[in-house]
């Protein structure tokens, strides 16, 4: 059995019931932190609060050759912990399809999910979110376009974009190395955005939430990841309100 379970948003209390059980029980607990990680534990404090041991594995180990993961699943209890929900990332889409190619049974724990944590944390409405991007680092003066692209495509059509930010071992994206790196590929494009939200520590006890342009938002202090950044569209009174009242618009 291959049972894919997430960890929430901070730390290693976010785990459901359901998914604690199901670690506790098992013969091989993996830990996948290439697309998410939890800023408020590591796989140390995730091995002493479930009382077992806890393996990261490597972008490679899922994508390019699982093999050894999907072997231990024919015959064990295998787990895979991920931050969010695991379902989110195609990455554990595929994996999932692997394992049921092999015949090996799999089971879903889904976790609590930035993709839905935002709207909560920054009033802007759930249907009001069109197709959401990720933005790379730059490799040495070369940043990828298709972040700029989908942006621009959401707010032709009046819907707001959420930003997922790098993570590059323990590298981090901040929110003012991202609206550096935005800046520029909208410059090129001649876009502006007058309006945008930064979010860091989602689901901790002390997330920050900051609304407004990319001076005020570059100069903010945010503190420690993750971080991540929401452009709006246009907005209904209630989502103006929400973010004068909790983000200091």
């Amino acid at each position: 059995m291959l049972a894919f379970v997430g960890l929430g948003l901070y730390d290693r209390k976010d785990i459901s019931v359901r998914g604690l059980e199901l670690v506790r029980e098992a013969d091989f607990v993996f830990l996948e932190s290439y697309t998410s990680v939890l800023g408020g534990a590591d796989a140390s404090d995730l091995e002493a609060w479930y009382g077992r041991g806890v393996r990261t594995v490597t972008r490679e180990m899922i994508e390019v050759d699982p093999d050894e993961i999907l072997a231990l699943a024919e015959e064990s209890r295998v787990v895979l912990l991920t931050g969010g929900d695991p379902m989110v990332s195609t990455t554990h889409t595929d994996l999932r399809m692997r394992a049921c190619r092999r015949n090996i049974e799999t089971v879903i724990i889904h976790g609590s999910s930035i993709s839905t944590a935002v709207c909560g944390l920054s009033g802007l409405q759930n249907y009001r979110f069109g197709k959401s991007c990720s933005l790379p680092f730059r490799h040495g003066s070369w940043a990828p376009e298709t972040s700029i692209d989908v942006i621009a495509g959401n707010l032709s059509r009046d819907l707001h974009t959420l930003v997922y930010l790098d993570i590059s071992g323990d590298q981090c994206m901040t929110i003012p190395e991202a609206l550096e790196i935005l800046g520029d590929l909208a410059k090129k494009r001649g876009i502006s955005f007058p309006l945008l939200v930064g979010i860091a520590r989602a689901g901790s006890g002390c997330p920050t939430v900051i609304a407004g342009d990319a001076g005020k938002l570059s100069t903010a202090d945010f503190g420690p990841p993750l971080h991540i950044l929401i452009v709006p569209a246009s907005l209904h009174v209630m989502e103006r309100e929400y973010l004068e009242m909790f983000a200091g618009l």
